[in-house]
């Protein structure tokens, strides 16, 4: 799916009639059902939900997905290597890439039907950027391996335990810094001193063997 053709049909949506948005909207959904395909990075099933969407594209338009895992930066630096010959159609990455990347002249502000229900905290007002959700740190345990009263509930829990942690790498992923930040925040430390954070998950993973690179399943799953 051709994300020009996209930037420019959302992107002219709300100086067009509705006669003439509806027709837009029926030539990117022809052209949609042409090519067959969604091809996305960093919007794996297991995701924020994405599975519903793809599932959703699949029952309402034929369209079938797939997509490569990639951390915010990855995504990135590889849509920026392709520019037009991009081979993915979208990407998901953290918040703080957005504003980061406005004003550099590389993404095109898009005006989407729905962008006035989006509040003005997260989006961009001439629509470089927007949040499509948000959320929240939380860990994820392996229940076959820690069990009862093992369970951490707070990041003050980890120092308790003999767990292997893993909280991703912080130069490339949003998710693994923001949980730094929510350490940080555990021992009143905030965005302007992280070292707590960065202690924090040091302590944590102290005299135990430490994960790199990014938290998955399959690694929980293996111990």
């Amino acid at each position: 799916m051709n994300k020009r053709l996209l930037a420019a049909l959302f992107g002219s949506t709300l100086a067009l009639s509705p006669l003439a948005m509806a027709a837009d909207l029926s030539a990117l959904e022809s052209a949609a059902r042409k090519e067959g395909q969604v091809n996305s990075v960093g919007m794996p099933d297991s995701w924020a939900n994405w599975k519903g969407t793809w599932d959703d594209l699949a029952r309402l338009y034929g369209l079938k997905h797939v997509d490569t895992d990639m951390s915010s930066a990855q995504e990135i630096a590889k849509f920026d290597a392709e520019k037009d010959n991009a081979s993915a159609d979208i990407g998901d990455v953290g918040a703080a890439f957005g504003p980061d990347r406005q004003g550099q002249g590389r993404d095109p502000a898009v005006h989407p039907s729905t962008f006035d229900q989006v509040p003005d905290w997260a989006k961009d007002k001439d629509g470089h950027w927007m949040l499509a959700y948000t959320g929240t740190i939380a860990f994820i345990i392996n229940k076959d391996l820690v069990k009862g009263d093992d369970v951490p509930k707070s990041w003050h829990d980890l120092e308790k335990g003999k767990y292997k942690v893993a909280i991703g790498d912080v130069s490339t992923a949003a998710q693994a810094a923001n949980g730094v930040l929510a350490a940080a925040m555990a021992y009143k430390g905030d965005e302007s001193n992280l070292v707590t954070g960065a202690g924090a998950v040091h302590q944590a993973g102290r005299a135990r063997p430490a994960v790199v690179g990014q938290p998955d399943h399959p690694d929980a799953g293996k111990g």
